[in-house]
This record gives structure tokens, sequence and C-alpha cells, in this order.
């Protein structure tokens, strides 16, 4: 008490639902996280002389190299290009924007330190940096789809479905894998690591009928194959969705979410004093 007035203290022990209050919070301080889109967006390219043009011709160089050591050995796909890079964007977005938002929560201690904001808000500001590169690559996915002459039907509309369901697994990953390199750097490495055998485990550059049975049936337990396949049947193949397989993908997508929103929550004081 302090000249007869009451002197609030914030006690975070006393937090009943740290969960629920770490999303409260995230809701609250929405500008913010909308603000650090901006930055990590104009930051990234301000030096540069194209620009954000860059984001879409990363995934269109990277295509180009890949399509010509792959063509030949995958020819029979019709529209190499276009089969490519429809699995390429997706992985991309997911490997980005997981790693980002490790970098951000496990490097960000002393910034923790002099202001309080809500940790989870620069996990879920990576994941929209993630969005926006996004964006413009599905414009040159599209632009490669008209140019090999595979056409884009109503089902491209269907994309938005893969796009939320990678975006809440990028956001749960980034959680989980911050939760335990807060205590252990070496997961933060072997993390990228994993990131390169995943992306070849997953079929963005070849068909999945090209592995061996036993193979095959792993896949089921590849999160980012389901995200891929649902992305490729919305553009590459212009289908219409399965139930179970949208059913599944939401499980990946909503499982890792709900265990890296509780693990991370009950840990996210500590980050300032352990990073």
């Amino acid at each position: 008490m302090l000249n007869n007035e009451v002197v609030p203290i914030y006690d975070t022990a006393k937090r009943r639902n740290v969960a629920l209050y770490e999303l409260i919070q995230a809701w609250r301080y929405r500008d913010l996280i909308w603000q650090l889109v901006l930055r990590d967006v104009t930051s990234r390219y301000k030096r540069s002389v194209l620009g954000i043009a860059w984001t879409m011709l990363n995934p269109l160089g990277t295509m180009i190299i890949m399509t010509i050591v792959f063509s030949q050995l995958f020819n029979r796909i019709e529209g190499y290009s276009a089969y490519l890079l429809s699995g390429l964007v997706i992985w991309n977005f997911f490997s980005q924007s997981s790693s980002t938002g490790i970098n951000n929560l496990v490097r960000g201690g002393p910034m923790f330190t002099r202001i309080y904001v809500p940790r989870m808000a620069f996990a879920i500001s990576s994941v929209g940096t993630g969005l926006v590169n996004l964006f413009f690559s599905i414009i040159v996915l599209f632009g490669v789809m008209l140019v090999v002459g595979v056409p884009i039907t109503w089902t491209s509309l269907l994309v938005l479905v893969p796009i939320i369901f990678t975006a809440l697994f990028s956001l749960g990953m980034s959680l989980i894998i911050s939760s335990a390199g807060i205590y252990f750097d070496d997961v933060v490495q072997m993390y990228r690591i994993l990131l390169t055998a995943w992306m070849y485990f997953t079929p963005i550059i070849y068909q999945i009928d090209i592995l061996p049975p036993y193979a095959q049936r792993l896949m089921f337990f590849n999160p980012m194959y389901h995200f891929v396949e649902l992305f490729r049947r919305a553009t590459y193949f212009g289908e219409n969705f399965y139930w179970p397989e949208v059913g599944v993908s939401a499980l990946f997508a909503f499982v890792p979410l709900i265990i890296g929103w509780l693990v991370f929550s009950k840990i996210s004081e500590q980050l300032a004093y352990r990073t």
C-alpha cells in the first residue's frame, strides 16, 4: 500500500488457466502481431532492388532448378513443373514459418526482459509472414500452371483448407520445438536437419506410388503428406476433397497445436531467463 492506495501486483503463479490466458492476450495484442508481420515483410526486402518480388522469384527459381534436375527422372508426370511447384509452395510455407517462429522465441530472450508482450505473438506473426509469402507464391503457381497447360478450376478456391491446416500445424510445431529448445539448444539444430530429411520423405518431387509398400503405409503418419496432397488436389489435379482426407488432415493440424499451446503457455515466462 502506497499513500493509502492499493498497488496491483501481477503474479503469474495465480493465473488459473494459463493456456486460455495466453489465447486472450494474443487476441488483445492482435494489432502488435499485425505490425510484426508488416515489419518482417518490409525489413526483409527493403535493401533489395526487386523488393517483395523475391517472394515470387524464390519458389520460381527453386522450381526451375529442381525441374531441370528431376524432370527426366520423373518425366511421366504430366506438367511436372506445376506438380513440383504445387508441393514446394506449401512445404516452404511450413518450413519457413516454423523455423522463423522457433528462432524468434528461442533467441528473443533479451527483448522479453524489457517489455511485456505475449510470447505467442512472435510465433503467430511468423505464420502471418509466411502467409503473405505464400500468397505471392500461389500467384506464381497459377502462372506456371497456365504456361504448362494445367487447367485452373474452381477447386483452386479450396486451397484455403490445406493452408489453414498447415498454418495451425506450423504454429504447433514452433511452440513444441521452442518449448524444448529453451532448455536444450540442440533440439533447434536437430530440427533444421530434420526438415531436410522430412522434405524428401514427403512426395514433393515424386509421386507416392514409386515408394515401396511399407513406405507408402508409413506416409500416413507424415502430416505434411496430407497437407501437400490436399493442396495439390485443389490446384494441380483440380479435384474435390474427400471428407476422410480432410478429417485426417484436421487431426494432424489441431493435435500438435493444442499440445504445443498447452506446453508452451506453461513455460513461456521462463523464456526471458533461459534464452
